[in-house]
């Protein structure tokens, strides 16, 4: 006998719809509402009133049955699979009856609740379905055929791997018989048929199954029918498949590259922009997939000015808002960009977004960036070629005179700077004039042009220090810096967040050419304080910060320090420890109390003591917010710390006294203990930084320090949380040179998880490998009797590490400790003595006698141990290598 049909209780229903219609209203108590939803959510057949209210509640508004439809889609992604069997086929048979229901925005979010339960229970839990979106598709009624692309688009975007699936019971994938039936809704007199199949299998292109790999011819040629669709959405997905199937696929195009060039050209001239905007982006992945550039080239001069066309401001582009003087306006919250903390590091770090600032430049990403971006790549593939065709249009924008064309001036700056690295050995005769140029523009009657001037200039400034060295060059540097000092006193918000992150770079690129000029930079940007709101204060410390790393102990003199420290002090007394804006200022006194050294003494003590304060207080809102008084927010905590770590690197053995009067060692053992990686990450690199400075108070807690850094090297570790494997395995080395004898309960256990780092194949984080060959040679060093007798299981992939580090005192430690082992078990080393003296000969200069009288013992004690075999060893390296070691050491 068949079980009952759900139905809803009378009064559950109404108190529900009551809810949600109430919910709608601007003035309800939202916070009411929800805790009266969430004591309904409760009840076991909760998402069946769900599910009603949404299918068959046709008396009520289409909004209120939406809400419903939503709650039951979240509800259902977070509990789908321990409801009863009996109210999940429930549900599933209600969302089939209604594919097809009236009113789209129904059917819309039916679609929407069938991909999350697919998601949930996968298609082997709902075969049925399978059928039922068939005979909607085959339907002669639009809203069954309508509610089933819909559908079937949000579960190819979802879960298309579950469509290329093998479901029991069933004999093709689905794929199999869905694509034939979407590729011939191409051709379907509604365009939002047209649109929802062809977004539908755009989904399967980087996936690329065997029925759309089959089926590719007709795909193209149905594709390349849609080329000119009168629906522009249409025309963007065309573009979108275009430019997917490019990057994955990019064999199918070749024998239509040429027309696909042409019709990218053409649409990336639409009418609609975001048709425009998908066009441009087949330029860069062009480039990309390094496909012979010839075929462009043929192109270059159209394409290039389509890009500078679309490189002009767009009307509605919200950028347009900020061209006024507005630094007295104060910014909303939402203007406040979130932050990324990266915690700190120890080691070789290649900064892969090393332009991320440039993005602000040019804000939301739209047509104008795009098409910047595609002119920036097509110049690192192209270079000075492009320049005859790109700087007669560029001088002609260049020139516009006149409010009316400032936005032509404005684009062609923003190329000016976008072809600045791939165009340089062309433009670098002409540098002088570039920057002639550009200056004035720095006093542009639009904030706009000078914001993109300012960018521009920084995107020169590389070349710009290098020229400096000679009297033209020296003048040319100095006018640079000068305006950009002036345009971070700019009266436009914008201008200054462009000058202040121009000024980082060329700050980055002049180091020590800033000192002379220290008081009129500092000036500049203490004044700056006094003009910032929120947002632009955070880009002003990292500009000092940034100062700070370049001049370093330049900086520490009575003069410079007072004009920098008072409004820093000022301000750091002003912010609250809850106000998430001192972030940005704990990170700029990390660079200051790094540059200053001793110098920073007299400001150490209550810096230091606050952020003893700030650590203590998260820790106890993380265990009893109310208590606290404040939420948990681990930022400051990872601040705090690499503050910490900045002073102790600075002053050195001097923070001794301001550590031996705190609780830091018992705070610190709780962060290296922490469930974030990213508070253990900065946890351990201080960890190491005391260990330099004061390792004696680190002596009570030694043991548990150290099987904590020896955790982060363990099992999988290493591979999810590299950054803290990295700074742990940095601290267990300065820890080794500083205790000695007294880490050798560990040292196996160490030893035993790096050789597997330095052996792995899997291309690991460079500075981990680096740190690795170092801390294995500290131990090696410290205590050679336990770890030379294994020598010849790690001497090869260690050596080859050894040969990547630079010269420093800490390649010097871990060849100490190279020659310690070597002379306990020459015999472990010589199956890799090649390896061995390449890494010796790696070296460009030892600064120290000591050890390369060691390294010399070392190859002669060889050379008398090997004999007569010695010749062939030797011979084996390469000839430079030969005569270098030679030369060094006599052998």
């Amino acid at each position: 006998m068949a079980s009952p049909v759900w139905q809803p209780q009378e009064e559950g229903l109404r108190g529900i719809c009551a809810l949600l219609q109430e919910h709608r209203a601007p003035s309800a108590d939202q916070t009411r509402v929800f805790q009266q939803l969430q004591q309904f959510s409760q009840l076991p057949d909760f998402n069946n009133y769900l599910t009603f209210i949404l299918c068959r509640a046709e008396s009520q508004a289409v909004d209120v049955r939406q809400v419903a439809g939503l709650l039951l889609k979240n509800s259902l992604k977070m509990h789908y699979t321990s409801l009863a069997p009996a109210f999940q086929e429930y549900i599933k048979s209600e969302l089939v009856l209604s594919i097809g229901a009236s009113d789209r925005h129904i059917r819309a979010t039916v679609g929407t609740v069938i991909s999350v339960v697919i998601q949930q229970g996968l298609v082997k839990g709902w075969p049925q379905l399978l059928g039922a979106l068939l005979q909607c598709l085959e339907s002669n009624d639009y809203n069954h055929t309508e509610g089933a692309l819909g559908a079937l688009s949000k579960i190819c975007e979802d879960s298309p791997k579950e469509l290329d699936a093998d479901v029991p019971g069933i004999l093709e994938r689905p794929i199999n018989f869905f694509l034939p039936r979407l590729l011939k809704m191409f051709s379907s007199p509604h365009a939002t048929f047209r649109r929802l199949a062809l977004s539908s299998v755009n989904e399967f292109i980087v996936l690329m199954p065997t029925a759309l790999f089959m089926n590719m011819d007709k795909f193209l040629q149905e594709l390349f029918n849609l080329a000119n669709d009168s629906a522009p959405e249409v025309r963007k997905l065309v573009c979108a498949a275009l430019v997917q199937l490019l990057e994955v696929q990019s064999s199918f195009l070749q024998p239509h590259l040429r027309n696909i060039i042409e019709y990218m050209l053409q649409a990336n001239q639409d009418e609609d922009a975001e048709v425009a905007l998908e066009a441009c982006e087949f330029w860069s992945t062009y480039c990309e997939v390094h496909l012979a550039p010839d075929l462009i080239r043929d192109y270059l001069p159209r394409l290039i000015g389509v890009l500078l066309s679309n490189m002009l401001y767009a009307d509605d582009d919200e950028a347009l808002l900020d061209a006024e003087d507005d630094q007295s306006i104060p910014d909303r919250d939402q203007d406040i960009r979130p932050r990324f903390k990266q915690s700190r590091l120890h080691g070789s770090v290649v900064d892969e977004d090393e332009d991320e600032d440039d993005d602000d430049i040019v804000n939301a990403w739209n047509l104008r960036k795009c098409s910047a971006a595609g002119l920036d790549i097509l110049s690192s593939i192209f270079g000075d070629e492009m320049l005859p065709i790109l700087m007669p249009l560029l001088q002609t924008k260049l020139e516009s005179k006149g409010d009316s064309l400032w936005k032509e001036r404005e684009a062609a700056v923003l190329a000016l700077g976008a072809v600045a690295e791939g165009c340089i050995n062309g433009l670098l005769p002409h540098l002088r004039q570039i920057v002639t140029f550009l200056l004035p523009l720095l006093e542009d009657k639009f904030p706009l042009v000078r914001s993109i001037t300012c960018w521009t200039l920084s995107r020169y400034s590389k070349w710009i220090v290098q020229a400096a060295d000679h009297a033209e060059g020296h003048m040319q540097f100095d006018n640079v810096l000068t305006g950009l000092l002036q345009r971070i006193l700019d009266n436009n918000k914008r201008v200054q967040e462009a000058a202040c992150s121009a000024f980082a770079t060329l700050e980055e690129e002049a180091a020590e050419e800033l000192s002379p000029r220290l008081d009129l930079i500092l000036q500049h940007l203490m004044y700056a304080f006094s003009k910032y709101q929120r947002r632009n204060l955070r880009i002003l410390y990292d500009a000092i910060g940034t100062l700070a790393d370049a001049v370093g102990s330049d900086l520490n003199e009575a003069k410079h320090l007072g004009i920098l420290m008072p409004p820093l002090i000022e301000k750091w007394q002003q912010l609250r420890d809850s106000d998430r804006d001192l972030f940005p200022l704990l990170e700029c006194f990390t660079s200051i109390a790094q540059a200053l050294g001793p110098g920073f003494v007299q400001y150490a003590e209550p810096v230091f003591v606050r952020c003893i304060n700030l650590i203590q207080a998260q820790e106890v809102a993380k265990a009893d917010p109310g208590r606290a008084g404040v939420n948990y927010d681990k930022e400051f905590i990872v601040c705090s710390l690499d503050l910490l770590s900045g002073l102790a690197e600075g002053l050195g053995g001097s923070i001794e006294s301001l550590v031996s009067r705190s609780n830091l060692r018992e705070l610190l053992l709780q962060c290296c203990n922490d469930d974030a990686p990213d508070v253990r990450q900065s946890a351990l690199a201080l960890l190491g930084d005391l260990a330099k400075a004061c390792a004696v108070h680190l002596q009570p807690n030694l043991s548990d320090f150290l099987t904590l850094a020896l955790k982060q090297l363990q099992g999988t570790e290493v591979k999810e949380n590299v950054s803290v494997a990295n700074n742990a395995c940095w601290a267990i080395g300065e820890i080794a040179v500083k205790v000695g004898q007294e880490i050798a309960p560990i040292v196996m256990n160490v030893v035993t998880c790096l050789v597997p780092i330095l052996s792995s194949t899997e291309g690991l984080n460079k500075s981990l490998l680096e740190n690795s060959a170092i801390t294995l040679g500290r131990l090696g060093w410290v205590c050679p009797e336990q770890v030379a007798p294994h020598l010849e299981h790690f001497m090869q992939p260690w050596c080859r590490a050894l040969r990547q580090i630079r010269d420093d005192i800490e390649k010097e430690d871990a060849f100490r400790g190279l020659c310690a082992m070597v002379k306990l078990n020459p015999t472990g080393a010589v199956g890799s003595f090649t390896a061995m003296c390449e890494a010796i000969g790696s070296w460009n200069e030892i600064h120290s006698v000591e050890l390369r009288n060691d390294i010399c013992q070392v190859l002669h004690g060889y050379k008398q141990m090997l004999g007569n075999s010695w010749d062939p060893y030797f011979k084996a390296l390469d000839a430079a290598q030969q005569e270098k070691l030679s030369k060094k050491y006599g052998v």
